[in-house]
């Protein structure tokens, strides 16, 4: 069965065909190889196509409409065409002061047609017919051959902080063509000296360049620090075809990496991945750049950090090869920038295998992100919501909303919250009808703030139980997230005991102290829709570790009769922790810690 590439290459199959000797059987293929490529857009349901060809050294770029007739824009190449000429021919007698050209002196117009399957394409044909795959476009003597919606990267850059040991991921977009499929190829500097330096002399083409490694990501050695990296690629399609390679250079050399990180002695544990009917989750807290990079956090909250290490690059370094070490199915991630997300994890992780969704709040830049290996699980839905808009909107939660709305300064705070749920319904791939419901959050920060939690609680728990019941009956709830809740708090009371009394002191919390307000007057007996949840990575003595505070905020609920804990991830050694006082440090990206466990599937 012929596949498309080799119907594109029948017209040159038939010219072979027609042959007569060896020596015109040369001069095909030479004829075949020694064409300019002439490069075609054309997507259906796009109303324009793009034309791309070198024409005399430049470079030039036609859009045209996709239902105009041929002849339109081959007249306007031959315009195109013959203007260069004449430009051409009046700058050779400017330099040689030569008299201007009489008036019907004006170049012959220059021949412009297509051709498919050795044929002329009529004029009338309309372009988005005309412009096939294979065909030959002649411009005068030169010849193009068109190659309709080749494999290209729209995007593709390197990052611009390079550390010895730790990956380094390009961000990568290709259209018409499959990222598993493209070629990588990695080089160095062949020594460091010989770049060219800033505003001198030299050119980029001029450094010696070694090549180092293969495949999409690469990770420098010691042996490359101080020097800059390549990167060539080569795009490809499904049918073999490939697309013009793209040569990308790194902005700075490779510099020496921290050297033992906090999480190196768990990648020990986490070194394969998983297969059914175990799953890996990862729940962490990377600390947003937009809350790492404030004075408070610098000068009150991390004193004790170098300000290096408070960089997002330099830390995007360390969250992107502590992450790809622990092999996960499914990772839950909180404090995710939205920049970050888009340009720098989504290109790593999916490099390692991984796709994610994004949930920002409203009105901020960070949010939840949730990733899951797809060789394991392809995402069937989302039901992604603002616990506060979900609060005063949804029928569900009208007698919460009711209860609460007795004390109107608890009601506004609450509703001023901009704390998101993420939730998302997963299928196992080699289990048919085998799903999962992940739910990611991150409750509200303030210590004095346990009823604003418990009220995000009551409603993320009652959603999950509608969006479980209504779209995957019986799948298992895995919840991950900041739950900024102490073990002793209300909110572990009522996810792992299935219930909570009115007189939990939670519902006595204060408001924040610079808002001056009294206790709140609401308290009410709350119960959850789901049995009693277990915490699968159990007591811990703390998830969050500052100058100021240490305690377990974090937590991954499981339902027992779904799930069992097959293994926990040890924690990092205290001594590691505290090696630089606290975190985040040179050796750890976030003042979080990451929680990695291994569940089973209970048939």
């Amino acid at each position: 069965m012929f596949n498309k590439l080799t119907v594109a290459l029948l017209p040159f199959y038939r010219r072979l065909l027609s042959v007569s000797s060896p020596a015109a059987l040369t001069r095909e293929f030479r004829h075949l190889g020694s064409m300019e490529p002439a490069a075609v857009r054309c997507v259906a349901g796009e109303p324009k196509l793009t034309i791309s060809f070198c024409l005399d050294g430049s470079q030039k770029h036609m859009q045209r409409e996709q239902d105009e007739p041929l002849g339109k824009v081959l007249s306007r190449i031959a315009c195109t065409l013959a203007k260069g000429k004449t430009k051409a021919k009046k700058a050779k007698r400017n330099a040689r002061q030569e008299q201007p050209a009489a008036a019907g002196d004006n170049p012959e117009p220059a021949v412009v047609k297509l051709f498919v399957d050795d044929g002329e394409v009529p004029e009338t044909v309309l372009n988005a017919e005309a412009w096939r795959d294979g065909a030959v476009l002649q411009l005068g003597d030169v010849r193009y051959l068109v190659r309709r919606n080749e494999p290209i990267f729209t995007t593709a850059e390197l990052p611009v902080s390079l550390l010895a040991g730790f990956p380094v991921c390009p961000k990568l977009e290709v259209e018409f063509g499959e990222l598993d499929l493209c070629d990588f190829t990695w080089y160095k500097e062949q020594s460091p000296n010989s770049s060219p330096k800033a505003g001198g002399e030299g050119r980029a083409q001029d450094v010696a360049w070694i090549q180092v490694g293969r495949g999409r990501v690469y990770v420098p050695s010691n042996q490359d620090i101080g020097c800059k990296l390549k990167l060539r690629c080569t795009p490809k399609d499904g049918l073999g075809r490939n697309g013009r390679p793209l040569e990308l250079l790194s902005a700075s050399g490779v510099e020496a990496g921290p050297g033992a990180c906090t999480f190196d002695e768990r990648h020990m544990y986490t070194a394969k991945e998983t297969a059914w009917p175990l799953l890996r989750v990862v729940s962490y807290n990377i600390l947003a750049d937009i809350y790492a990079q404030t004075e408070l956090s610098k000068t009150v909250l991390y004193p004790y950090c170098a300000p290096y290490a408070l960089q997002l690059d330099y830390r995007q370094n360390l969250i992107k090869k502590e992450l790809a070490g622990y092999h996960a199915d499914v990772i839950c991630l909180q404090e995710v920038d939205k920049g970050v997300f888009l340009d720098s994890l989504t290109p790593a992780l999916d490099a390692f295998g991984l796709d994610g969704v994004f949930k920002v709040k409203e009105k901020q830049h960070e949010g939840l992100a949730t990733f899951y290996r797809r060789t394991r699980f392809k995402l069937l839905s989302r039901h992604d919501i603002t616990l506060s808009e979900a609060l005063t909107s949804d029928p569900d939660h009208a007698e919460l909303l009711e209860k609460i709305s007795a004390d109107e300064a608890l009601r506004d705070k609450i509703v001023k919250r901009a704390t998101a749920l993420q939730v998302s319904v997963l299928e196992d791939l080699h289990r048919a009808g085998r799903k999962i419901c992940v739910a990611n959050t991150h409750l509200y920060w303030h210590p004095q703030g346990g009823n604003v939690r418990l009220v995000q609680m009551a409603v993320a728990l009652r959603h999950l139980s509608r969006v479980i019941g209504e779209v995957a009956p019986e799948a298992p709830l895995v919840f991950c997230g900041d739950f900024n809740s102490s073990q002793s708090s209300g909110v572990l009371q009522l996810v792992t005991e299935s219930s909570l009394p009115r007189q939990h002191a939670d519902w006595s919390s204060s408001r924040p102290r610079e808002e001056d307000s009294p206790s709140s007057s609401v308290a009410m007996d709350l119960f959850s829709p789901f049995p009693s949840l277990f915490s699968a990575c159990g007591p811990l003595a703390y998830t969050n570790y500052v100058g100021g505070f240490q305690g377990c905020l974090d937590y991954i609920f499981i339902q027992p009769e779904c799930m069992r804990v097959e293994q926990v991830i040890p924690m990092p050694d205290h001594h590691l922790i505290t090696t630089y006082i606290a975190l985040p440090s040179v050796a750890h990206p976030s003042d979080h810690i990451a929680l990695v466990c291994d569940l089973r599937w209970e048939p």
